[in-house]
């Protein structure tokens, strides 16, 4: 359960990140003022930079890949993934609540395996409390 809460906190953010990137790229590309951006030099270390007239822009893909799409193309492609996290974050989330009412069946089930094996035991009681009486009161009368 608690891989499936990473993954939606995951895929929460990676959605606001497709966006945020998504929302910019349309800004430039209707307006055709110059794109704001920061870019990572090291772990810690962030620049700014204001790019002119750009009509392409470099995508990271992962597994330390980049790669040039024209505005439109960069576009449509953070579009999909914008959907396809959308679609998982979603799955994630019903996965979630399943597990949640497994857990509380489960819990319910505990509690009521318990409840079964405390009768049982008293029943177990109460029949060798009686048993015990009767062998005392028959020694007594013989």
């Amino acid at each position: 359960m608690v891989e499936f809460l990473k993954e939606r906190q995951n895929g929460k953010s990676e959605d606001d990140d497709v966006e945020d990137d998504d929302d910019e790229l349309e800004d430039d590309e209707t307006e055709k003022k110059p794109l704001k951006t920061t870019f990572e030099l090291n772990d810690t270390l962030y620049a700014e930079a204001e790019l002119e007239d750009t009509d392409t822009v470099f995508l990271w893909l992962g597994a330390n890949v980049m790669l040039s799409y024209k505005l439109p193309a960069a576009i449509s492609l953070l579009r999909s993934k914008l959907e396809a996290a959308e679609a998982s974050l979603t799955n994630v989330i019903s996965d979630l609540e399943f597990l949640r009412e497994q857990i509380t069946v489960m819990e319910v089930n505990i509690a009521r395996v318990y409840n079964w094996d405390v009768k049982k035991r008293r029943e177990k009681r109460e029949l060798e409390a009686r048993e015990g009486g009767k062998g005392t009161a028959e020694k007594d009368s013989g």
